[in-house]
This record gives structure tokens, sequence and C-alpha cells, in this order.
């Protein structure tokens, strides 16, 4: 009876003039969730009788549902992919054929969903013919897309090596092979080779020729086509860092096919060093044929991976350390390095405390890249960090080339810095500069920082005097007003007086755009000792007056439960 009274008021509601998706898919998980009480209980009991009658009425009814939401809202691919996602659960091939063939007659500029439907009659429904119909028809609407592209070529592989094993398991069987047509052709990829072909005509890229390739490795019977691409992606992409990249990187591979004679770990260690030495003679080939940043990107990142990697042997270790570094100085010298890879090649030196180089190195990167803030950041990092004497000096410097917009973190890290190590007299001198030398944006913050240094290093009177000064020149952050108000709370002798001017200041700026700094004005009047609550009402009034938009109505929401006292 339960059943019945849910499934008729779920049912009512899709029958309305006014249909909405949520009915349909609060049916649809109701029905979904019966199947699944209805499965559980038959394991429990052991009853598997009645199936036509019970769960496929239920089946029928949710494939129905489905249908009437796909076709409603027929721009939902969600929708349409639960759909699938119920007809593989419950095994219907016959309903998931139909509700791919649908979907992909509305959806077909949607690649992901052709090579859904390919893989699925490929893998359930073994029909290879059928997945290559669809690949077919994909390539029809999306002639240039690789990812179609790589999934046939995949599909067209695994065919072959399905017929491989067909094959063999009959030769095996002394079975008579008259009746099976086994084309040598298909046998050896052949069919794979022609998608291969064809898709190199219309899609230009190493990334494509790669993505193939590391296809045909998964196969043990495409070594000829393995060549193949091997040779187009010599001949057709020699002056691409990607291709020397792959080069390089499959010495590595080529070493570990040649088992080793002796185990010994020694031998071990030494034939490493011979695999990377080969890569690394193939890379420095390459930055000889192709003289770019990007080539010498690809050299330095597998150094670093290789340097990266863990190993018993101090020797190895040590020999990719000296490769590595010998790398970045020729990158520099040909004048190659990037911004990301001199920091790199800094967190490297200090990681093996080669703190002069790494001064060396800093300053070369600032001369490359002198209005780098982050460039600039990176070096003064690096003198701080060593306690060198001349980090003013570089910050002088840096403030030199660098324009002002988007100073702030220098400007942070040297005032951070000379908390530490200057006198209170300079700092303040420091925070003074600073508010006129970044812009009324960045200076919100310098001002925030002004004012907590003040306060942990001079006490309440000054900070208030600060306070009262830093008024004068707008801009100003929340935050600046809320440090205030939190330095006044922490007195021993908290004014009320003094809570108004900053909250009042504070509204002046902000009262139209936030409620919680109105309600917190509110909160202080009632709890502070000195506060008035007949304050509370004008204040009420006021904020109504100024807030902007909805945000009255969030006011008056959560003004409503600080009465009832749950804020």
């Amino acid at each position: 009876r339960a059943v019945l009274r849910k499934a008729s008021a779920l049912e009512y509601k899709i029958q309305r003039r006014a249909l909405r998706k949520e009915d349909f898919i609060n049916y649809i998980q109701y029905e979904v969730n019966l199947l699944e009480l209805i499965k559980k209980r038959r394991a429990r009991i052991g009853y598997s009788f009645k199936k036509d009658e019970i769960e496929h009425s239920i089946l029928h009814r949710v494939h129905s549902l489905f249908n009437r939401a796909t076709g409603k809202w027929k721009d939902d691919v969600q929708l349409w992919l639960s759909h699938v996602a119920f007809c593989k659960q419950w095994n219907a091939k016959h309903q998931l054929s139909k509700v791919f063939s649908t979907m992909l007659a509305i959806h077909s500029d949607k690649p992901a969903l052709w090579i859904m439907a390919a893989k699925w009659e490929m893998e359930t429904r073994l029909s290879s013919e059928n997945a290559r119909h669809l690949f077919l028809r994909a390539l029809r609407f999306h002639p240039e897309c690789p990812k179609l592209y790589q999934e046939y070529f995949r599909m067209e592989l695994m065919h072959a090596e399905k017929q491989r094993k067909e094959k063999k398991e009959f030769e095996q069987a002394k079975m008579d092979l008259g009746e099976f047509n086994y084309s040598e052709e298909i046998l050896n990829g052949e069919m794979a080779r022609i998608v291969y072909r064809d898709a190199s005509q219309k899609i230009k890229g190493v990334e494509f020729q790669l993505a193939v390739l590391s296809i045909a490795k998964l196969f043990d019977f495409t070594q000829d086509l393995q060549k193949e691409i091997l040779e187009s992606l010599q001949a057709t992409y020699a002056d691409d860092p990607l291709t020397w990249d792959f080069l390089a990187r499959r010495e590595l591979e080529l070493g570990s096919l040649e088992p080793p004679e002796h185990t010994t770990k020694q031998s071990k260690v030494s034939e490493m060093a011979q695999r990377e030495e080969r890569c690394c003679a193939v890379f420095d080939e390459a930055v000889r044929a192709v003289p770019a940043g990007d080539m010498w990107k690809c050299y330095i990142t597998f150094c670093l991976e290789r340097y990266n990697r863990k190993t018993n042997s101090e020797e190895l270790k040590h020999k990719r350390l000296e490769r590595t570094l010998n790398v970045f100085s020729k990158a520099h010298e040909s004048s190659l390095l990037s911004e990301a890879l001199y920091k790199q090649w800094l967190q490297l030196l200090l990681d093996s405390n080669l703190s002069e180089k790494a001064v060396e190195v800093a300053e070369a990167a600032t001369r490359h890249f002198s209005q780098s803030v982050e460039t600039w950041q990176m070096r003064l990092h690096v003198l701080i960090q060593l306690k060198r004497d001349d980090v003013t000096q570089c910050f002088e410097e840096a403030f030199k080339h660098v324009k002002s917009k988007g100073t702030l973190p220098l400007w942070t890290l040297w005032v951070e810095w000379s908390e530490g190590t200057n006198s209170k007299e300079d700092t303040e001198a420091l925070y003074q500069r600073s508010l006129h030398a970044t812009t009324p944006a960045e200076s919100m913050t310098m001002k925030e920082m002004y004012l907590d240094w003040t306060y942990r290093n001079c006490g309440y009177k000054k900070v208030k005097r600060l306070f009262t000064s830093l008024c004068e020149s707008p801009p100003f952050s929340l935050d600046f007003f809320r440090r205030m108000i939190q330095i006044e709370k922490e007195q021993e002798s908290c004014k009320m007086l003094h809570m108004r001017e900053y909250y009042e200041r504070a509204l002046r700026e902000f009262g139209s755009t936030n409620t919680d700094l109105w309600l917190d004005y509110i909160k202080e009047e009632l709890s502070h000792p000195q506060g008035k609550p007949e304050n509370c009402g004008s204040i009420h009034w006021r904020a109504m007056k100024m807030l902007q938009g909805d945000l009255v109505e969030d006011f008056v929401s959560k003004y409503t439960l600080l009465q009832t006292g749950h804020l």
C-alpha cells in the first residue's frame, strides 16, 4: 500500500500540464531504489519467480519515464547518460542500442558520446563491424578530431588482436579454418595503418603522432606500424622539441629491453648511468639542431626527473646533479632559460648548499627579467636566506627597474625583513614610504600591516594616532577597520565611544555593501558595558536606508535571528 501510495503521488506529478524535470528524476530514482530493494529481498529469501510480473514491469516503466524525460529535455546530456547507465546496470542491450541511436542523432556534435557508443558495441556486444560504422559516421561530423581517430585506431588494433587470438585457438584445437576468413592484412593491423595514414593527412602536430604511437606499443604485432609512425615523426616534425624529447627518452626504454648479464647492484647502477648518458647524447644533439627555449626546457625537465628519482647509489646521485647543473649553465649561456627554469635552478643550488653560485644565478636572472617582480622576489629571498649585507641595496635596485603597479609583494617582503633586522625608526620610515610608492589598491594591504606592526611594537596610544592619520588618505579595506576595532577590544578599559567612532568610519566606507558590519555594531551596543541599547533602533533604520538590493532582505532575516537569540 505504501509503494502504491508513493508511486501514485509521483505519477500525478508527471501528469501535470507544466512538467518539471525534477519530478521525473525523483520518480525514476524511486523506481530504481525499489528495484534494488526487490533484488536484495530476492537474494535474502532465495525467491526467483514472477520476475516478468514484478521487475520487468518496473524496468519498462523506468525506460518509458526516461524516454519521456529525454524527449522533453533533449539538450540535457546528463539525463541521456543516466539512461545509458541504467540500461548497462540492468543489461538492457536492445534498449541501450535504441538510446545510443536517438542520443547520437540529437547530440552528434559531441565526440565523447560517439566514442562511448562505439566502445560499447566493441566491448559489450563484441561487434567490431558496428563499432567501425559508428566511428566512420562520427568522423563525417568531426573530420579533424584527434581523440576520435585515436580511439578508432585503437579499435582496429583490438579487432586485429581478437582475430589473431581466435585463429591461434582454432589452430591449437586443430580445427579446419576453411569456413573462417582470416585476412592476413587485417591480422597484421593493416586497417589501423589506413586509419593512421588518413588521420596524418588531416591532423597535424607531434602530440597526435605520439598518442598514436603509444597506442600501437600496447600491441605486440605492430612493430612495422610503430616503425612507420616513428619514421613519419622524424621526417615531418624534426624541428619540434617534443619529437626530440620522445627520441631521447626512448633510449631509457631501449636499454631496459636488454637483460643484464650480472644482477649485482653495481652493474645495475652502471647500466642505468649508461642509459642516461645515451639519453643526454640525444638531447645534446637536439639542442644543437633546435636551439630553442622549449628544447632546453625538455632537456632540463628530463635531468630534474632523473635527479629526483630515488637511488641508493651516491655516485649516480652525484652524476645526476652534476649533469643537471651543467645543462642549466649551458642553457643560461645560450640566453634561452625561462623565468620558471631560473627559479628551479636556484632551488636546486640552495638544496645542494651552493650558496655563492645561487647568488650569481639570481643576479643573472634579474638581468634577463629586470621588470619581473617574481624574479626580484626570488633573488631577494636568496639574499635574505643567506643573510647577505646587500639586501637593502638589492631592494633599492629592484624598485628602479620594476613599475610601481604590482610591487606589493616586494614591499611586504621588505617590511617583513626590516621588522626582524632594522630598528623601529627605519621600519616605520619604510612603511611610510611604501604608502606613497604603491598604487591605492595595494596601499590598503600596507595600511593593515602598518597598523598591526605599530600596535605590536609601539602600543595603543601610538596606533590610535596612526589610525586617525591613515583615515585621512583613502582607500581602506574592511580588515583595516576590523583590526582597529579588535585592538580596542583588547584594551582593559575598552571605551564604547572609540568603538562607535571606528564603526561609524567603517560604515561610511562599507555601509551600503556589508550587512555583518551593521549587525556587529548593534551587537556591540547591546553587549558592551557602556553600550546604549536604545541606539539599536536608529542603527537598524540607517542600515535599511543604506544597504543596496537583496542585502536589505538578508539584513532583516539576520536581525530577526539576532532578536530571537539565534545569532
